[in-house]
């Protein structure tokens, strides 16, 4: 489209904005290209095809230096990552003591060391109650599946 604008010499003449071709204001489009905010976001051959056509190049700004870093601070984990591994933990204390066949009951306690103190945590295995599985931490080897409960599986009611 715009090469049939070029003169001989390979450059676009004066647009001026609100001219519009095939429905597009080229006039606007090439004034918009000299700002070196739109330029920044160019690939070079693209700043190079500009120049070409005569439209300046404007100086790119600097970019911007790495963020220095001395020290990584640990993430700590969320208030949801802790509850859900202490309530892992108080599942797998469960699984121990009294086996994967055996059903949680609704008020199942179970006392589970936190942080190096004794503490009660409920079991509960509640769906509306289980994070969604990337916020928990649980791993294949951590997981109530992996504790040998079946512990997603609905029976057939016939």
């Amino acid at each position: 489209m715009l090469a049939d604008l070029v003169d001989a010499d390979g450059v676009l003449p004066y647009i001026a904005p609100g001219v519009v071709m095939d429905g597009d204001d080229i006039g606007a489009w090439r004034w918009k290209q000299q700002n070196a905010g739109v330029q920044a976001q160019l690939m070079p051959e693209q700043r190079e095809r500009l120049a070409e056509l005569g439209i300046p190049i404007a100086e790119l700004p600097p970019a911007p230096a790495a963020a220095r870093t001395t020290k990584a601070k640990a993430k700590r984990p969320s208030r949801a990552q802790v509850a859900s591994q202490r309530g892992l933990a108080a599942l797998s204390q469960w699984v121990e003591q009294e086996g994967a066949d055996r059903p949680v009951p609704r008020g199942a306690v179970v006392q589970v060391a936190v942080d190096g103190e004794a503490e009660q945590v409920p079991v509960r295995l509640g769906v509306s109650q289980t994070p969604a599985p990337g916020e928990t931490g649980w791993t294949l080897t951590n997981s109530p599946p992996s504790l040998g409960m079946n512990w997603a599986a609905a029976e057939a009611v016939v």
